[in-house]
């Protein structure tokens, strides 16, 4: 394995010219030439530096460890893995995964692996947008929470902006004619079901009728299929349906065609999140509110690794942005 001094003796320079070089703090200390230099010498030899060595210097190992829940093991939540994980890479950073699968009590042993390999910082992800106790977290060690709040400590976090998804939503079937507009929704008390809820309720504003809010008990493709039944079987039946997510959505679909009702001609439908081989693969294509599960990855990343010491704790909205394809046309 080639060593600092090998590299020196091939580019014809001091082995500390080479470690400046190599730990890129050469600006204004080795002529642009000579560092070109170093750096050809480097690859032609194939050296790579010591990170072991350099991390008992600076204390750091550029790595972020990240605590999942059951995000790792559920393709729904992925893209937030992949956000993070693609954000900290372009910064030379490596991401540290352990995924707990949903056993709270394997997170305190999991923050205490991830400490012991000297993470730089930490993020804790959440497969869904909730209310999150955290395990304990050491004094000093920087941490983002992502797609959660948690109930206590001051930490950034950032969420999706579940108002703002709702509101464009119910906006696209407005601007298409709908006034009469069905909610397909879940009765937990979690914070993407209230505040759907009352983007759905603010957007409507005077055409919010409280009858035609139906709950279900998951949101699954069983509870879309009950609930849209129960709206769509009215004499005085909504013209559109807005639904907590895709799978409520298809479920929707599936009451729709049973009471032979054609999508979109006669019933409009609009989901949320955007749910791979849902959304897309039901015909005609749903149109849906998009999860931000990538930028918000990226997001929770990128902050940890410019976050200065001192600045005020960062809460982000991450922007729901709608998908539009052709679950939605005029009333009849």
């Amino acid at each position: 394995m080639a060593t600092l001094k090998d590299v020196a003796t091939r580019a014809g320079v001091s082995v500390s010219t080479v470690s400046l070089v190599m730990n890129g703090r050469d600006a204004g200390r080795v002529k642009p030439a000579i560092g070109e230099r170093v750096r050809r010498a480097a690859a032609e030899l194939g050296y790579a530096p010591n990170l072991l060595a350099r991390s008992l210097r600076t204390r750091q190992t550029n790595s972020i460890g990240l605590l999942s829940d059951m995000v790792a093991s559920t393709p729904f939540a992925g893209r937030m893995l992949k956000g993070a994980q693609e954000a900290a890479w372009e910064q030379g950073c490596l991401l540290l995964l352990i995924d707990t699968g949903g056993h709270a009590e394997m997170e305190q042993s999991a923050v205490q692996a991830l400490v012991q390999r000297n993470v730089d910082a930490l993020i804790y992800a959440s497969m869904y947008h909730r209310e999150i106790e955290l395990p304990e977290i050491p004094e000093g060690l920087p941490l983002i929470v992502l797609d959660g709040r948690p109930v206590e400590g001051d930490f950034d976090w950032v969420v999706p902006d579940e108002r703002g998804g709702a509101r464009a939503a119910v906006e696209h079937l407005m601007a298409a004619g709908h006034t009469r507009i069905g909610f397909c929704t879940v009765d937990e008390d979690i914070p993407a079901a209230h505040q759907r809820l009352e983007g759905f309720r603010d957007t409507l504003g005077e055409h919010f009728e409280p009858s035609l809010v139906m709950r279900g008990a998951a949101g699954d493709v069983h509870t879309g299929q009950w609930t849209a039944r129960e709206l769509l079987s009215r004499p005085d039946r909504p013209t559109a349906l807005f639904c907590y997510n895709d799978r409520v959505a298809m479920g929707a679909y599936r009451a729709a065609r049973h009471l032979g009702l054609a999508v979109p001609d006669e019933v409009s439908i609009v989901g949320f999140d955007d749910q791979e081989y849902i959304a897309d693969a039901l015909e005609p294509g749903l149109t849906t509110v998009a999860l931000p599960h990538y930028e918000m990855g990226a997001w929770a990343a990128s902050r940890l690794l410019t976050r200065a010491e001192g600045d005020e704790r960062e809460h982000k909205l991450m922007p729901c942005p709608l998908v539009v394809r052709d679950s939605v046309t005029v009333p009849r």
